[in-house]
């Protein structure tokens, strides 16, 4: 039968015991790892969120009663235990942080008994995903994810301490909100009360924070819950928090002054690394040309080049064609990779195609000098070795070519270059390179909707030199827009807000939003705006993502404590499920079961 906690009192932490309470008696409590029973003695590694320290039960010291009480002790049992801290008897465990020392207990409760665990609490367990999330309970006990969630709570911590000193204040928006169906889908809510409207879970405060800085609060920041209802990926859940922010009376560089002072402080504080400030900056259209991706990870080289001009008039249609539709010839160089099985290029050209591309043109450089190439017979001896020496080509060396519209060239090599530097172990997850990507386009074009779309949202200041292109080239209009990316995964985005009302309506003319449209989605926001809006501008970080980063992890699954799968369901809760049908009619609600097509 469990025992209760009645006039016990816990003194440590299992890993605050250390060699100065040598003598002295302490009061632990948690978990039991392991236990060894050699007859006379019996071992028990006992574990808490602090790590793990040795227990040993002595018939001599704990009695004949406390002694069987330990015999039935069982892995994952709770225990509160009571001894005498002493030097180990056996030999040191170098890899414990306890691992000189050792409790002789004294007395013995046991608090609560377990079943089997459906896998071991253990680090780096090689158990299914599915199992691990469906006993998420226990798999939060694992020290690597409880190392995890400890530093996602200090970088918390950091961040808030940071911006409180900066003279930020944090301001709660809300939750329920009116559906803004101008980006990713909205999660809906129906209310009750107003039978046949619903509210929307925020894909972000922005519409709130902008209020605020109408409001004069002239700093604010949030560590925001935030939902949208898409395809999830290794790095995207539906629900997720953002660290969010927004300042008046400042342009880019004071935004990005701040928030490089922020990273810095939070990296130092929290993981003890130094981030060289200031961090570099890149422009959009410069880290597109160079490494195919608005979120490049500078970590390694292998960067595009343009070979466009060189091979326009050679003989291989793949590379004209492509030139002749207005698109472009790029290739990277894999250094040393000359070598490489024709198995394992052909797994990279079906990797290519993955992205878009119809093939893959290759070009190896022998340690002789010669070539091995699949468009070889189509170019001249001068022609590749032209192209050998603008790919900055040597013997040993492998090129890879792709040739299309500029964005699927760009999708392509962008995502080969890290595939190849994945599959060579080019990167290191203890090196953090940050970047600045600046001067994104303001429009894009979607043919989905056969209109320009906002690439970040609506509200994006242009800049001032590109804003007389509105109507003749809006394609070519930057935007004072700035995300913050590390390693190749974009942290945080922002930018300078529209504020002149001349220019939001515009703005929306563009997009193609009727005045009445504009004014039922944004009225709130546009009124506020004709009585006196400071020039302002904001910032949010994917807090998931910076502590995945910061852990080392491939996944935000492994930084968030009940995280869904990729069907957006919860396997530890069975989420979403039904509800009763007396819940749908209050909410005058029905659920229409879709006839099958024939």
């Amino acid at each position: 039968m469990a025992e209760t906690m009645k006039g016990l009192h816990r003194s440590h932490r299992c890993t605050e015991v250390t060699n100065s309470d040598i003598g002295s008696n302490v009061t632990l409590m948690g978990w039991v790892q392991k236990r060894r029973n050699l007859g006379s003695l019996i071992f028990v590694d006992l574990r808490d969120r602090s790590g793990l320290i040795q227990i040993v039960f002595d018939e001599n010291d704990i009695g004949t009663e406390g002694f069987e009480k330990a015999s039935r002790i069982r892995s994952e049992f709770v225990i509160a235990v009571t001894g005498r801290v002493e030097k180990r008897g056996g030999a040191v465990n170098e890899s414990l942080k306890t691992g000189e020392i050792e409790v002789r207990a004294l007395s013995l409760r046991i608090l609560s008994e377990s079943e089997t665990p459906p896998f071991p609490i253990e680090e780096h367990i090689q158990t299914r995903d599915e199992l691990r999330l469906k006993y998420r309970f226990l798999d939060l006990r694992r020290p690597n994810l409880q190392r995890n969630l400890m530093l996602r709570s200090k970088v918390a911590t950091a961040v808030r301490k940071f911006l409180d000193e900066e003279g930020f204040l944090e301001i709660e928006t809300p939750i329920l909100i009116k559906s803004t169906p101008e980006g990713a889908r909205d999660y809906l809510v129906p209310s009750r009360v107003h039978p046949g409207n619903f509210y929307a879970l925020p894909q972000s405060p922005q519409l709130f924070k902008q209020l605020l800085m109408c409001s004069g609060y002239d700093r604010y920041f949030q560590i925001a819950k935030c939902f949208r209802d898409e395809d999830l990926r290794a790095d995207r859940q539906p629900e997720f928090t953002q660290i969010d922010m927004e300042l008046s009376f400042v342009d880019i560089d004071d935004v990005i002054d701040v928030n490089e002072r922020l990273l810095a402080y939070v990296f130092k504080e929290t993981l003890g690394v130094e981030v060289p400030l200031p961090i570099p900056r890149m422009t959009w259209q410069e880290a597109m040309d160079r490494f195919g991706s608005d979120k490049p990870d500078i970590r390694f080289g292998m960067e595009l080049t343009n070979v466009s001009e060189l091979v326009k008039d050679c003989g291989f249609g793949v590379f004209t064609n492509a030139l002749k539709e207005g698109g472009s010839v790029r290739g990277i160089n894999a250094k040393g990779q000359g070598h490489m099985p024709r198995k394992k290029i052909d797994a990279l050209v079906e990797f290519a195609k993955g992205y878009g591309a119809k093939g893959l043109a290759y070009l190896s450089v022998n340690e002789d000098g010669t070539y091995k190439s699949s468009f070889a017979k189509f170019m001249t001896e001068e022609e590749l070795k032209a192209l050998v020496e603008a790919m900055g080509g040597e013997p040993g060396d492998l090129l890879l070519f792709a040739a299309d519209k500029n964005k699927i060239v760009w999708s392509v090599l962008g995502a080969l270059r890290l595939e190849i530097a994945k599959n060579l172990e080019l990167l290191d997850k203890n090196e953090f390179k940050f970047l600045w990507v600046t001067e994104f386009p303001l429009l894009e074009w979607s043919d989905e909707e056969n209109r320009f779309m906002a690439m970040h949202h609506p509200f994006t200041m242009p800049m001032e030199e590109d804003w007389d292109k509105i109507d003749t080239d809006p394609g070519s209009v930057r935007a004072k827009a700035y995300d913050i990316v590390l390693n190749g995964v974009e942290l945080g985005g922002g930018s300078v807000r529209i504020h002149q009302d001349d220019i939001q309506s515009k703005m929306f003319d563009v997009l193609g939003l009727s005045k009445e449209v504009a004014e039922e989605r944004f009225g709130f926001l546009l009124r506020a705006f004709k009585y006196g809006v400071p020039p302002h501008a904001g910032l949010a970080y994917g807090l998931d993502r910076l502590v995945m980063l910061m852990a080392g992890e491939d996944s935000i699954r492994e930084v968030i404590a009940f995280p869904k799968v990729k069907d957006a369901s919860c396997l530890m809760t069975g989420a979403p499920g039904p509800v009763d049908e007396e819940q749908l009619k209050e909410l005058e609600l029905a659920i229409v079961e879709k006839e099958e097509e024939e």
